[in-house]
């Protein structure tokens, strides 16, 4: 057991972090910080590192919590927090979001800093339970400590997880923050600044924020009640037509009668007459009688209800906060102000353990250069860096482990380094200046006045930096990176440098060789600037001190930006491209006038190891004619320089040779566009010029690109039937009475205010259940006081965990050398398998086969990159994470080169876990039918084919996480686990530390999301956390950090489907589906974890609303040497959705029918019966709604016009295609396993009327807390914020089932009021004996007196006949024949929640580009128990599900990925390389309704199951972009694989035009070609 026996003196140096680095007087060894308006006293601010980032410190010496640590590279925004600073220049305070898991703690020197827990609080509001009503903060009933952005977010449905929300909050603080936001504000100009112009803002720069659950739209619409408390018609933008303008500004507003104008006409009447009436939707504070839906928040009428509550509420002390906040001691230039002291350079030198060098803030430019003189190249190693934002260098010491033992911060008084300026000919940009402030600046000259000319050079010149820069990282980047900095990190990839290529610019380099000499200057263009791979001609000595940027002329020269990513915001280029031209008029010898290239600039990134110059192609144009032919030869020319080969690193060869090419084009394009309009100026003044070469109409669609597009608005409509308290199986397990409850809730308050008028008194009645309730954490989460496993205060003698990972796979573990990592300082011990051994634990687990192991012994095969061979434990995790890499592991007989990688690798091999391969059979022989040509005289139409889907990483906000707590000589622990499985952790930690159960409590708050990545492979996190606390007797704490977590715990599998269908052509033409024989695989990677069951609801769902008389499916999952891979949201059912769905359109292109068509006439109708049996019915599965659903949608989105439309767009637009997808989907709800659908539930009643309840669901985000608090609320008949659930525990609801597959509700709703109708029948005795009206409070306290139990303990169980299915069972004798087939194997589903969506895009043919522009679902979830939770997961689910179709992409070091090594490492690995959808990913128009009238009595309160079903409705956007590649592809035509995901690569080289084309090379079948991808 191997433990550092001098650790203890060690931690004497700990908190010793920094020393006084000298005694110059010079220099001030300690910064000034200041946080949430306090001065951070001496000592605290004393322990501040060099190497430290603001995050670290705010949580782990100021214990300020509320910033999230979420992927520690600057990529999700939960660390958000606000840095404001006096602006001497300015004479004002300004302010700006940063990253605080980026940016360094001694940055922020004399800067004030603000958390969430610094804006507003709940802890102090006046009101109880965390049900808190909106108030005046500056007098009135009660305050509200809320700050009006936290409210909105609360009352607007935010937050899920929560664990996002304190850095969103704060994303806005800083956006409210800016002048001229508020709604008095007024710009420079003194121009009243608009409600429009507040909105463009916000939609610009919310751009470096990322949820996981919410789907973003309510998030978006608490921004915009927040905007202005005014409105007019012209500000409504909720509804755009077909024709792709919004309604509210259309010039045909007054005559146009289409449906969505009219639409808009009603919501603007409903909104005026709303603001008349004080009222609102049924969820507001109107009435809402006679109405038979609701609306949700995001209507127009409700958030201008809402501006008039914000207003009326809250002060305008609030919005002024970030400036009253700010000291004042930093605004004095007095004798009681610090600036003496700031005056005086910082140098701060890390003495402790942690090694962090030495820090120098030098306020002079000479300080700065001479330091870069006597640190250069020094011997010490690592030499001396610069730090501006610290985005580049914090992702090096972080990710890359670099470590730089000087670091240099130049302080804002060194003007030259921070100024931007405009002189006659040039922009000057400090090297060191923020790229936030180049944009600003830019936006200004974009905008300024001034002499014509001038005016035009300077729009000229900023537009394209400007709108480079909108897409450049995010706004918490910008605030803080600098120019220069990006310049000298030479990335390949970067946007601003070939930009400033282009446009001629060139950097002054300085330097100051002698102490006692000048400073020496020198200048290099930017083109010559980079050398190699991120390297430049640069001395070590010598720093970027300006960048100047020559202005374009102010007629005929021309700069165009582009660029294309995965994602548009916040993400790095595939290629980048900045492109210059100067022309001017010529003659030909023959006398015909026309335009020449004078000069051409064309620099590329992403096309190869560091930003070039296309100077061939640039050669191939300058002195050419300015037209098409001109730029065709040009394009062959750049397609000859730019040749990659298939392996090149990175990948995507023939992709960035489309990409550069197409920019090339549409770069002409762009220039011919504005040509025409120079021409056109000039001439209206007598000037004649040469003609202006021409273009269809239908490229015109070709300029432009979405780099210089405005960023849409996200909006829609949610609306719900009008809540009612219904019943459901409880009336039937629980024997409870049907009190005609299906009443809507105006109606039963209409007869409770009848009844209280009579002279019988009665109580009134509380109806929680069917309340659009707000997620019961909601204010905790808007405060960042909700506490998650790595907030939970640091306990006595905490040591922090890191897990010793395996760098290769397909190797023996030979060794382990924990010497090297027990002689760090700080490092208290490091275990692995054997010390499992040594306590008696057993060390291998697993959810269902026990093949997996806590630490991987030696001698056994290593078989992924990453698996878990032990772990150091050391007094920081800095230092524990230091002490995993230097352990020493070796490998033998590494055959890395043979590892099983793909599903095609697996097939090759035939490595499959055989044992659970399931077959499902139906109707007569499918091989004999599908070898057939006709049936009965008709034809029977064969398809063949296969279909790819690949993965997708969770991206749960809160990385896994562990705290373990012993005690009692560590024969007891106490698990703190972020996990959707407390009884499964709680039994493998009891195995592996030789703990009895009984004596391992785990407990489980909340979670910052999980999706179903916490149900099994969140275990092994616990245990190895719990393996130290025992063995050490200390609590530890093992937090994963996010390219751990995303390299180990695996995610959604990939899946391959190769099937062969027949469909029959029926006389009038309809076509009926035949026969189906299908083969799935998956790739469960290298442990069986969760992958049968994955692929057996695979096989539940490849039918999805189809009915195949003869059917044949088998299931096999695939073992490979990737991570295992889990449950994902769906578990299966999506991947086996969408290959139902690909048959259809291959059948549709095939048969050249209607898609619609086909799908609605071959769905299942009553009394068919699904392959597995289950027959459709009230009595069997409930209502069958998908066909009315199908066509209530097409009927209502007109969707055969929304298709003709457009095609008809498509007609007249090249480059750019619109498509319309519309699909149906049946999710089926209940455990497969049968033993799995049971829940417990345990409730007290309190003497003050209040009720704690405790069930076996967890909490991550889903609102099953607060559904199961208003299950309980109606059943006691008092207020919801009455009830409460704390957490989940295995001491209080013991052998839980892990919250999944959607029914937790279903289970713990169940159980709840199981235990509730238990109480209440014990103490309904005393209700009698008291009067009508008795309070429930007056009841339990007699009933406490009368020693009647108050506590019962509920359980739930799922009837036998309707849930598990036995795969193995055969027909047993005399079963009946009118039974459908495979009936007697079981009923695996209770019953199917179902739902349809349209989706319609528009795509970039020339990019690959896409956008959704309309999205609307229509889903049945039964009677919503709450139906702003439920439509908050219908958005959330179909936003991942339109991730995992889109632009999440996995990639492993594969056959298709060999420049990724080693072989089968998992290269996309946090936010950087993998993209989940963005603010600005969502359908523009996004319209969630919940079915009316759909009962289910199969569940508590007629509810159905939400999390899951809605995921694969977010596939009608894949089909919607694959509608629209099918009419790129025009004469191509017919079916085609198109894989899943829908990346802009397969969308641009799936449309097979003459540029992708040429670009595949004519050695490929360009119509079939598919991009690289990891299967």
């Amino acid at each position: 057991m191997p433990i550092n026996l001098s650790y203890e003196s060690d931690i004497a140096t700990l908190n010793n972090a920094v020393q006084p680095s000298n005694t110059d007087d010079n220099y001030r060894s300690t910064p000034l910080l200041y946080i949430n308006s306090h001065r951070i006293p001496t000592h605290l601010a004393a322990l501040a590192r060099p190497n430290q980032t603001l995050l670290d410190f705010l949580r782990n010496t100021l214990h300020l919590t509320g910033s999230k640590l979420g992927c520690g590279e600057g990529g999700c925004g939960a660390c958000t927090v606000l840095l404001s600073r006096f602006d001497k220049s300015k004479g004002a305070v300004v302010h700006s979001t940063v990253n605080a898991c980026l940016f360094p703690v001694l940055g922020a020197d004399g800067c004030h800093v603000t958390t969430v827990e610094g804006i507003g609080s709940w802890r102090h509001d006046a009101n109880k339970n965390g049900i808190a009503n909106i108030s005046n903060n500056s007098g009135g009933e009660e305050t509200d400590n809320l700050h009006p952005i936290q409210r909105a977010m609360v009352d607007m449905h935010g937050s899920q997880c929560g664990y996002c929300t304190p850095g969103i909050v704060m994303a806005l603080y800083g956006l409210f923050a800016q002048d001229g936001m508020l709604p008095t504000s007024v710009d420079d100009n003194h121009k009243m600044t608009t409600a429009a112009q507040r909105h463009d803002y916000l939609e610009e720069h919310l751009d470096g924020n990322l949820c996981r659950c919410t789907g973003y739209r309510p998030i978006w619409d608490a921004a915009r009640s927040l905007v202005s408390c005014h409105h007019s018609e012209d500000d409504l933008e909720e509804i755009r037509g077909p024709c792709g303008v919004k309604c509210g500004e259309c010039p045909e507003r007054e005559s146009c009668e289409m449906d969505c104008n009219l639409e808009s006409k009603k919501q603007m009447a409903a909104s005026v007459a709303a603001d008349d009436n004080g009222g609102g939707c049924c969820g507001g504070s109107g009435s809402n009688s006679g109405n038979e839906k609701c609306c949700s928040s995001s209507s127009m009428d409700k958030i201008q209800q809402y501006q008039k509550i914000i207003e009326s509420k809250h002060s305008e002390k609030w919005w002024d906060q970030p400036n009253n906040m700010f000291p004042e001691e930093l605004l004095r230039d007095d004798e009681t102000s610090v600036h003496d002291e700031l005056s005086k350079p910082l140098k701060v030198m890390d003495t402790s353990i942690h090694n962090g060098g030495t820090w120098y803030t030098p306020n002079t430019l000479e300080e700065l250069l001479d330091l870069f003189r006597e640190f250069s190249g020094s011997s010490s190693g690592g030499g001396i860096k610069m730090i501006v934002g610290n985005t580049e260098v914090g992702i090096e010491t972080k990710f890359k482990h670099a470590s730089y033992p000087t670091m240099v911060h130049p302080s804002k008084d060194i003007h030259t380094l921070h100024d931007i300026f405009v002189t006659e000919d040039y922009y000057h940009v400090g090297g060191c200046a923020a790229l936030g402030d180049l944009q600003d600046f830019c936006h200004s000259e974009m905008t300024s006045d001034g002499e014509e000319a001038n005016r035009r050079r300077n729009e000229r010149t900023a537009r394209p930096i400007h709108d480079m820069l909108r897409w450049f990282a995010s706004t918490q980047i910008r605030n803080v990176a600098s120019l220069g900095g990006n310049l000298v990190t030479a990335s390949p990839i970067s946007d601003m440098n070939p930009m400033l290529c282009s446009l001629g610019a060139t950097l002054v380099l300085a330097s100051r060789p002698k102490s006692d000499g000048g400073v020496v200057r020198r200048n290099v263009k930017v083109s010559d600037f980079f050398i190699g791979y991120r390297t430049v001609e640069k001395e070590d000595m010598e720093v970027i001190e300006r960048v100047d940027v020559p202005l374009l002329q102010d007629r005929f020269e021309y700069c165009i930006p582009f660029k294309q990513a995965r994602r548009r915001e916040d993400d790095i280029s595939i290629v980048t491209s900045g492109m210059r031209i100067k022309l001017r008029p010529a003659t030909t010898d023959n006398g015909d006038r026309h335009w020449e290239i004078e000069d051409v600039a064309i620099a590329f990134g992403g096309m190869a190891p560091k930003t070039v110059m296309a100077r061939n192609t640039m050669n191939a144009l300058i002195g050419k004619p300015f037209d098409s032919n001109s730029f065709e030869d040009a394009r062959k020319v750049l397609q000859d320089e730019f040749q990659m080969p298939d392996d090149v690193p990175g990948g995507q060869a023939q992709y960035r040779l489309t990409l550069a090419c197409s920019f090339l084009h549409r770069f002409y394009l762009n220039c011919v566009e504005e040509l025409t309009k120079d021409v056109g100026a000039e001439e209206t003044e007598g000037v004649s010029y040469p003609p202006v070469p021409l273009i269809g109409d239908d490229e015109e669609c070709g300029v432009g690109g979405f780099v210089g597009v405005k960023k849409p608005s996200i909006t829609g409509l949610q609306t719900y039937p009008e809540p009612k308290v219904a019943t459901g199986l409880e009336v039937e397990h629980l024997g409870m009475k049907d009190e005609s409850s299906d009443l809507p809730l105006a109606a039963v308050a209409a007869a409770a205010a009848k009844s209280s008028s009579s002279d019988k008194p009665t109580k009134q009645k509380n109806n929680a259940v069917g309340q659009p309730a707000t997620h019961a954490s909601g204010p905790l989460h808007c405060t960042g006081e909700a506490i998650y496993i790595d907030d939970i205060p640091a306990p006595a003698n905490l040591l922090h965990g890191s897990l010793i990972l395996a760098s290769k796979c397909h190797a023996t573990l030979a060794s382990i050398n924990v010497e090297p990592a027990l002689s760090i300082p700080g490092v208290a011990g490091i275990f692995t398998s054997k010390d499992i051994e040594k306590i008696g634990g057993d060390n291998k687990m697993g959810p269902i086969l026990l093949d997996d192991f806590t630490f991987l012994p030696v001698g056994e095969k290593v078989e992924f990159v990453g698996q878990v061979l032990g772990i150091v434990v050391a007094a920081s995790q800095e230092i524990a994470e230091k002490g995993a890499r230097a352990v020493a592991v070796e490998y033998t007989d590494d055959v890395e080169g043979k590892a099983i990688v793909s599903i095609e690798d697996a097939i090759d091999a035939e490595s499959f876990w055989t044992d659970f391969r399931h077959e499902m059979k139906r109707g007569g022989d499918v091989d004999e039918i599908l070898n057939e040509s006709e049936v009965d005289g008709k034809r029977l139409v064969i398809v063949e084919g296969s279909m790819r889907s690949g993965g997708q990483e969770h991206f749960y906000l809160e990385p896994n996480s562990t705290l373990a707590v012993p005690s009692e000589s560590a024969t007891n622990l106490t698990i703190y686990s972020s996990t959707q499985a407390p009884t499964k952790t709680q039994d493998f930690c009891a195995r592996v530390t030789n703990t009895p159960a009984a004596k391992v409590v785990v407990r489980m708050k909340r979670m910052g999301g999980g999706f179903g990545g916490k149900e099994t492979r969140s275990v092994f996190v616990a245990t190895a956390a719990a393996v130290s606390a025992k063995l050490m007797n200390r609590p530890v704490r093992v937090t994963l950090n996010r390219d751990t977590d995303m390299a180990i715990t695996g995610g959604r599998h990939a899946f391959l489907a190769r099937y062969k269908a027949g469909a029959i052509v029926e006389e009038d033409g309809t076509i009926k589906l035949h026969a189906l024989d299908v083969r799935l695989y998956n790739n469960g990677g290298c442990k069986f974890d969760l992958s049968g069951p994955v692929m057996d609801r695979a096989l539940f769902h490849v039918d999805n609303c189809y009915f195949w008389p003869n059917f044949h499916s088998v299931g096999t999952s695939c073992k490979t040497s990737q991570p295992p891979h889990t449950a994902f949201r769906g578990f299966g059912g999506p991947q086996g959705l969408l290959v139902a769905e690909h048959i259809m359109d291959h059948f549709a292109a095939e048969c050249n029918v209607s898609g619609d068509k086909l799908r609605r006439d071959n769905m299942y109708s009553l009394q068919d019966a699904t392959p597995f049996g289950m027959r459709f019915g009230d009595g069997f599965t409930g209502m069958w709604n998908v066909p009315g659903m199908w066509d209530r949608l097409e009927k209502e989105l007109d969707i055969p016009g929304r298709r003709q439309r457009a095609a008809e767009f498509n007609k007249k637009n090249k480059w750019v295609k619109r498509g319309v997808g519309f699909i149906p989907t049946k999710f089926g709800i209940a455990f497969t396993a049968k033993y799995m659908n049971q829940g417990g539930a345990l409730v007290h009643l309190y003497t003050d009327g209040t009720v704690l309840v405790t069930h076996g669901g967890t909490e991550m985000g889903q609102g099953l807390h607060t559904k199961v608090c208003q299950v309980a609320a109606q059943a006691f008949n008092i207020p919801l914020d009455h009830v409460y659930v704390n957490d989940s525990s295995t001491d209080k609801v013991a052998n839980t089932i892990p919250s999944a597959a959607s029914m937790s509700t279903d289970l713990y709703g169940m159980a709840t009021l199981d235990a509730c109708q238990q109480i209440l029948k014990r103490i309904q005795p005393i209700k009698d004996s008291l009067s009508p009206d008795a309070t429930l409070k007056e009841v339990a306290k007699k009933a406490f007196f009368e020693r009647i139990d108050l506590s019962a303990h509920g359980f739930f169980a799922l009837d036998n006949d309707r849930c598990g299915y036995d795969w193995n069972k055969d027909c047993p004798e005399g079963f009946p024949a009118d039974l459908p087939d495979n009936a007697w194997k079981g009923h695996p589903f209770n019953y199917f929640t179902q739902g349809v969506a349209m989706a319609e895009v528009e795509i970039d043919v020339l990019t690959g580009d896409h956008k959704t522009i309309s999205a609307d679902v229509l889903a049945d979830v039964g009677s919503s128990i709450n139906p702003a939770i439920d439509i908050g997961q219908i958005e959330g689910a179909f936003v991942q599900g339109m991730g995992w179709a889109t632009i999440e992409e996995v990639v492993y070091g594969d056959d298709d990925h060999t420049w990724i090594r080693p072989r089968a490492r998992m290269h996309t690995t946090g936010p950087g390389t993998y993209k989940i959808p963005a603010f600005n990913d969502v359908p523009e128009s996004f319209n969630i309704s919940l079915l009316e009238n759909a009962n289910n009595p199969f569940a508590v309160h007629s509810s159905k199951a939400v999390g899951e079903p809605p995921f694969f409705l977010g596939c009608s956007v894949f089909f919607a972009i694959k509608d629209a590649i099918t009419a790129a592809r025009g004469g191509e035509g017919g079916y085609f694989e198109f894989r899943l995901p829908a990346t802009s690569e397969r969308i641009r080289m799936a449309c097979s035009d003459r540029i992708a084309s040429e670009c595949i090379g004519s050695d490929r079948d360009h119509s079939s070609f598919q991009p690289q991808g990891s299967f």
